[in-house]
């Protein structure tokens, strides 16, 4: 098992959060081997606890000081009140693992404010990766744990996408109309790194822009995409307001994205390297809970950088560049960026093997950055 940069609190409830495949139940077994463990996957106890959340005390041995695992409670959000419940009557110490939040938002997320912490897990990062990280791998196959053991990563992913996505877009009861589904997930593919535009997509699926912001909406809520906005801090130029799309999974988003003979090998390889960066950067965010939100900066006149962090710790500016050697019109973005934020730290990633600097931006070989992004974002 590859070590996580997350580090659990010691004695306090805790939400753990992650796309499926991320490799929570992994992590929570591995650290809490003690724990009383509930697989809310398990037929027998599903169903035990819908019908009577409150049987979850007869679980718990009296006196009992340990942790308690509840694995996937998104199944069974009316637990939530069971575990506030027996948090305030017993002082027990809980872990909620899930791969959506949807429900629990909308019944009783809030109930746990203040008493239960909470966590992201996401696919691996380089540092994670240690020895093992490989970055034509990543570009490729993406970060998820399997991909980096199982011996058919491409046949993993495929089957990921088709049983995961599906099944529990299925499950849940989200949308209706799978094949409609299937036809966005495609199309929205095309929207990875770029601004998005729901008529488009909308038009190529043949479905309803009130749908497609629906089938959005829903992605995020499993943990699969976000939206990327725009930094508009003291805003000194006329900005793009839209926001970016991005899947989780560098991965996920090449075995999505249909190819065809058509396509420029070289856009679908920059999309992917900057992708992966995007990951790398939300990942270790949480991860060590630096506390930066995250967006891109873009001009009306399209002069862009791709991604700007911005917290208590300052601004950090990233552009990223899948090209092996360095030009002129690489850096125009960030010294943009830099005139309008002097105070910002600057950095170009690229797919050469050199450390330079120009005035005052770093420019950083992608296997260095990868590396050393800890270090980077923590100042």
């Amino acid at each position: 098992m590859y070590s996580r940069l997350i580090t659990p609190p010691k004695d306090k409830s805790f939400f753990l959060f992650g796309p499926r495949g991320t490799g929570k139940t992994t992590w929570v077994r591995a650290n809490f081997p003690q724990a009383i463990y509930l697989d809310l996957l398990e037929a027998e106890l599903f169903n035990d606890f819908l019908a009577n959340p409150q049987r979850l005390e007869n679980f718990i041995p009296k006196d009992f000081k340990g942790w308690i695992i509840i694995d996937e409670v998104q199944k069974i959000p009316q637990l939530l009140s069971e575990v506030h419940r027996l948090i305030e009557k017993y002082k027990y110490k809980f872990i909620l693992t899930g791969s959506s939040a949807r429900k629990l938002r909308r019944k009783g997320f809030n109930l746990l404010a203040g008493r239960v912490l909470t966590y992201s897990l996401h696919p691996l990062t380089a540092v994670e990766l240690s020895n093992d990280f490989n970055l034509n791998h990543s570009l490729q196959y993406g970060q998820l744990p399997s991909v980096y053991i199982e011996s058919d990563p491409k046949a993993y992913l495929e089957s990921y996408v088709k049983t995961y996505l599906e099944e529990e877009v299925r499950q849940e009861g989200l949308t209706r109309n799978l094949a409609a589904f299937t036809r966005f997930l495609e199309s929205v593919s095309f929207s990875q790194g770029s601004v998005l535009n729901i008529s488009s997509v909308s038009r190529d699926c043949g479905v309803e822009r009130k749908v497609i912001e629906s089938y959005i909406s829903i992605l995020e809520e499993l943990l699969i995409a976000y939206r990327l906005p725009v930094f508009v801090k003291k805003a000194k130029r006329r900005l793009i307001l839209h926001p970016k799309f991005y899947f989780f999974d560098a991965g996920i988003y090449r075995t999505l994205r249909p190819k065809g003979p058509l396509d420029m090998p070289e856009v679908m390889e920059g999309i992917t390297f900057e992708s992966l960066f995007f990951q790398e950067l939300m990942a270790i965010n949480d991860s060590l809970n630096l506390g930066y939100n995250i967006f891109y900066w873009r001009t009306a006149n399209n002069v862009e950088v791709d991604f700007i962090l911005y917290g208590e710790k300052g601004i950090i500016a990233f552009e990223v560049k899948r090209s092996a050697k360095v030009s002129k019109p690489m850096l125009t973005g960030l010294r943009a960026f830099l005139k309008d934020y002097p105070m910002a730290r600057a950095y170009l990633i690229f797919n050469g093997d050199r450390y330079l600097q120009e005035d005052n931006i770093e420019i950083l070989p992608a296997t260095r950055a990868f590396k050393e992004l800890p270090q980077i974002l923590n100042g």
